[in-house]
């Protein structure tokens, strides 16, 4: 993987970059949709590639290693080859799902122990073998194991599974340095910065992560229930000690604005179930501020669902057909919601990229943060 940066905001730490892999370019800022089980919900792969303008889409390691199981995607020739994506894919470790099963989990130092969520089997994941199934799967970037701490979080346990954390690395690191990707293309490894919401342990880790020279970085275990300010303190403190001429991936982030205030404190690629999944309750993001197409003002509005979109679906179904399909509970009601918001979300980085080539992206995003704080 190589990364190299194109242009830099003159009123911000905002940059515009490029990752070349294996799949293809990636072209920075970027929002990469989420496809935990092998798919982005509700939508084709054309649709994605075509209409969304998706660059690089996720895959989850623990439910794919649970459904359909690795030796279905080994025989399948990874997971390119399965599901049909032929451009960039990043998995994740496992350890966010991990740490939400807290009722059927133990960590320790060997790993973690968790029970399946589809049939109650028990499983071991270890740094080695979350290494070996990510290599399995075939991403082009995979990410460490780490333990996501959850918020709030006492300080002593936080330093505890920072320390923890960067044990595990090592052990990732080792891994995957003496393995060989699977599928005749690259691989390659980010380690992820921890600490909770402390600056000391985001910097001890940050620091920690920045020795070990990898050829990207992610920020994990923020867009946890802290507040914003908390999640832009702590980007910003780990933006300070992590490599400039490496991509940086903050995981699980977020809500349009949350993107555009991490975008101007230096972060390159962001991922966030929030597009898709409140898409399928009927929640719209557009430039102009969030629309709740449920609610009863769109019932006999027949002006198209964005006026603004270049998308077909946006341009061809109206607010009032869509919020009928929400409300019938029709496939279709999803469909078009989640097509809308992923076009939204690479519209904006799109967008901002531009902004930032143009050196406008500072009173852009401050114009962009007031319209999309907006309730229509």
């Amino acid at each position: 993987m190589k990364f190299k940066l194109a242009a830099q905001d003159p009123l911000s730490k905002a940059r515009a970059g490029e990752i070349t892999t294996d799949h293809g370019t990636i072209q920075t800022p970027i929002f990469m949709p989420v496809g935990t089980a092998g798919t982005v919900k509700a939508v084709h792969q054309r649709e994605l590639k075509d209409d969304i303008k998706a660059q690089i889409i996720l895959g989850n390691t623990y439910h794919l290693y649970l459904r359909p199981g690795l030796d279905v995607i080994e025989k399948a020739g990874g997971l390119h080859k399965f599901n049909g994506w032929d451009l960039p894919i990043l998995t994740d470790s496992g350890g966010y799902q991990v740490y939400s099963l807290t009722e059927v989990r133990k960590i320790r130092e060997e790993g973690v122990t968790f029970k399946s969520h589809i049939d109650g089997s028990k499983h071991l994941f270890t740094p080695e073998n979350v290494m070996d199934i990510q290599r399995t799967i075939g991403a082009d970037i995979i990410m460490a194991f780490d333990e996501c701490t959850p918020y709030p979080c006492d300080y002593t346990y936080a330093r505890k599974s920072v320390d923890m954390t960067h044990r595990w690395l090592k052990r990732c690191i080792d891994r995957f340095d003496s393995t060989e990707p699977k599928y005749g293309y690259s691989q390659t490894l980010f380690p992820i910065v921890q600490g909770s919401v402390y600056k000391d342990l985001r910097r001890k880790s940050a620091e920690f992560i920045a020795e070990q020279n990898r050829e990207g970085n992610a920020i994990g275990g923020l867009s946890v229930g802290e507040p914003a300010e908390e999640m832009y303190g702590m980007t910003e403190v780990v933006c300070e000690i992590i490599p400039q001429d490496k991509p940086r991936y903050l995981m699980g982030v977020g809500t349009p604005i949350n993107i555009l205030e991490n975008i101007a404190l230096g972060i390159d690629m962001f991922d966030c179930v929030m597009p898709t999944r409140n898409a399928r309750n009927g929640m719209l993001f557009t430039r102009h501020g969030i629309i709740n197409i449920k609610n009863e003002k769109w019932k006999d509005d027949f002006s198209p669902i964005d006026p603004d979109s270049d998308l077909f679906s946006d341009q061809f179904y109206t607010k009032a057909y869509l919020r009928h399909l929400i409300h019938s509970k029709e496939i279709l009601g999803a469909q078009i919601a989640t097509l809308h918001n992923l076009h939204f979300y690479l519209w904006l980085v799109k967008e901002a990229r531009e902004k930032i080539i143009a050196g406008e992206f500072y009173d852009w995003k401050n114009k962009m943060v007031k319209a999309l704080a907006q309730r229509l």
